[in-house]
């Protein structure tokens, strides 16, 4: 039992060639101005039925039609056996859409539905057509054919639908021959409406239905399986990439530099000054004008899916751990990637929090910071006293009786109640030491030598790998 099909395909190519011929004009003359009269010529296809053309003309036989007037009827349709191909021909392509979100009616970043499409081999006609032109003089006659010969040297392409797996959309429109008039000699007594005839063929293909297949595809499989050493998590992201779901990449060896939650991505030989990493500078960006963007980068490798795809960097204190995030990028500049860390995989805090980072000479309690109060820490980025120039230290830093804070560059102060103290010492403390600053939520890590943000920092390529 055969299904019924009818998918207008040569109502198209009609609907195509009517569009081809419709907005042109002729001159009527001059208005008082000097301003051209200009008429739009109407075309209307012209094979009516005998019950239609009764009704046009009015039931009469002495109703003319208007002119000028260009109407278009189907003379031929032929197999054109030269453009056979293979009749058994079955071409498949595979589709992917993006997801939808019906209820923000926009599309996602992620992937969708996925199809397989079979198309089947379409057969080849020759379409025929002439097209007359009704006109009431010579002049109407050359205005339409001037404007119509000039576009088709030789053809004139068009598109019959806007569906690109369609692969018969397109043809072409090739005039033939041309009937300069349909007046014969001697013109006798009458005198009617002259016709100029254009044939025109189109070779067009007509096509059976496609078969469109949807795809399940399984995304993921989960197996009582552990890794080396047991550990379940990591096998299932090892899982992920094994099975083709994630992509790990670290493209074209380019750094990364990781500053203030932001990922900006640099050239294999481009050099950021480490002492912009210190505590005396921590703006953002360190390199201006870069010429690489994410989306380029990305675009290589596949989509970048926001809260879902994630970096990983190698922990410069710690090699065998890794720092962990998901990305997106950054909407007001596609140059930076805002990077949300997983807190588990952060450096663990050695020391009690600081409230801030402070210069001691530009700023003290009561002056620029809060009042001096019990349990309050302040990270010095200055030396400030010393026990033999009293007159000249900081009052706001003195304790009870005047007594000096005597604080190196690095060192962390503490106030116990009645006066500060020492509570990191910098010149005697030994060993890795992790502290966060509770004004600005960043991480510091002393190396022996200075306070350098934890994380911040640039990570060389080998040393990060985006999986998306």
């Amino acid at each position: 039992m055969s299904q019924f099909f009818f998918d207008e395909q040569i109502r198209r190519y009609l609907l195509q060639f009517t569009r081809m011929f419709s907005l042109f004009e002729v001159e009527y003359g001059r208005d008082e101005q000097g301003i051209k009269d200009l008429v739009r010529v109407p075309i209307r296809y012209g094979d009516a039925s005998r019950q239609a053309q009764t009704i046009i003309q009015q039931n009469s036989a002495n109703s003319l039609p208007s002119s000028p007037l260009m109407t278009f009827h189907i003379t031929g349709l032929d197999y054109d056996r030269p453009r056979m191909q293979e009749p058994y021909h079955v071409n498949k392509m595979m589709v992917r859409q993006r997801s939808y979100d019906p209820g923000t009616e926009t599309y996602e970043t992620t992937q969708g539905n996925a199809f397989q499409i079979e198309r089947l081999m379409p057969v080849p006609y020759k379409l025929t057509i002439n097209l007359d032109i009704w006109t009431t003089n010579t002049n109407q006659k050359m205005q339409l054919f001037e404007q119509i010969a000039t576009l088709f040297n030789p053809s004139l392409e068009i598109q019959a639908t806007d569906n690109y797996i369609d692969w018969t959309s397109l043809t072409t429109c090739d005039l033939e021959r041309v009937n300069w008039s349909s007046r014969t000699i001697p013109v006798g007594t009458e005198n009617p409406i002259d016709n100029m005839t254009l044939t025109f063929s189109l070779p067009i293909w007509i096509s059976s239905p496609a078969k469109v297949k949807k795809l399940g595809v399984v995304e993921r499989v989960i197996a009582s399986i552990f890794d080396a050493n047991g550990d379940a998590n990591n096998a299932l992201l090892d899982n992920d990439l094994l099975l083709g779901t994630r992509v790990k990449v670290t493209p074209y060896s380019y750094q990364v530099l990781l500053l203030d939650g932001q990922l900006q991505v640099l050239q294999p030989a481009q050099v950021v000054n480490p002492d912009r990493l210190s505590l005396a500078s921590f703006t953002f960006p360190l390199v201006e004008n870069p010429q690489i963007t994410w989306p380029a980068v990305v675009s290589a490798y596949g989509v970048l899916r926001p809260g879902i795809s994630y970096v990983t960097l190698d922990n410069p204190w710690a090699p065998d751990s890794s720092i962990v995030g998901t990305v997106a990028v950054n909407p007001a500049d596609d140059r930076l990637l805002i990077f949300n860390i997983d807190p588990d995989t952060a450096p663990q805090n050695t020391l009690d929090p600081v409230n801030s980072v402070v210069n001691p000479l530009t700023a003290a309690p009561g002056d620029g910071l809060p009042a001096a109060a019990t349990g309050q820490r302040y990270l010095l980025t200055e030396s400030t006293g010393s026990a033999a120039n009293v007159g000249t230290n900081p009052t706001a830093w003195s304790g009870s009786g005047a007594q000096p804070l005597i604080a190196h560059s690095g060192d962390i102060v503490e106030y116990n109640g009645a006066r500060w103290i020492i509570a990191f010492d910098s010149q005697n403390d030994v060993g890795a030491q992790y502290v966060v600053n509770l004004t600005t939520g960043i991480q510091y890590y002393w190396d022996n030598v200075k306070w350098v943000k934890s994380i911040d920092g640039l990570y060389a390529g080998g040393a990060w790998n985006l999986i998306l």
